[in-house]
């Protein structure tokens, strides 16, 4: 238990000296199917803890987003409806259906489109999009703990982990292998 916590106050001393932050994070658990479709699986009961769960530990780390996108499938919506909740009103909201289904690319239009004065992103969305981009966008150099993360990073991700990355340049800014990967945080191991 103690690995954990010392690596929580690990990341929580890195963000503080990161000026730009992103949190990719893939949806909490859901139900096996749906009738309706794809799109249209909900959150279990475990889901919506396993997303409260990790918006504490976010916010507890000082990583409350100023700005979320979120695919618009329901799985996704409910994830980031129930972190909101945690977070209240400070940060923006925006929900696309092509964070659902445009994959890597939708996902870096999210970095692109983020104003310059938005320090910290969450992008909620899917597999196995969150892990390709985690993986597309950090540092293969990377040394000590955030080699690490980026080892982690490149197993997956189950539902409700998030990978936290870091730049010294706005998102907009963001390319192949720019990023610090700080940290990949899954609910087993922040509950």
């Amino acid at each position: 238990m103690g690995s954990a916590q010392d690596n929580l106050a690990r990341l929580e001393a890195a963000v503080k000296d990161t000026p730009y932050v992103l949190m990719l994070m893939r949806h909490g658990k859901t139900e096996p199917y749906s009738t309706n479709g794809d799109a249209t699986r909900e959150l279990t009961d475990t889901g919506r803890k396993q997303a409260k769960a990790m918006a504490k530990t976010l916010e507890s780390l000082g990583l409350v987003p100023n700005v979320v996108a979120s695919s618009a499938a329901k799985r996704a919506r409910q994830t980031t409806d129930r972190m909101l909740k945690v977070f209240g009103d400070g940060p923006d909201a925006r929900y696309h259906m092509d964070l659902y289904d445009g994959g890597m690319q939708a996902l870096l239009d999210e970095l692109v489109h983020t104003k310059e004065s938005d320090h910290k992103l969450l992008i909620v969305c899917h597999e196995p999009t969150v892990s390709i981009a985690a993986q597309w966008l950090s540092d293969p150099d990377a040394q000590g703990a955030e080699a690490t993360a980026l080892s982690e990073m490149s197993i997956g991700f189950s539902p409700a982990s998030v990978a936290v990355l870091g730049g010294s340049e706005p998102f907009a800014q963001w390319s192949l292998h720019h990023a610090a990967p700080l940290a990949l945080l899954r609910p087993g191991n922040v509950e």
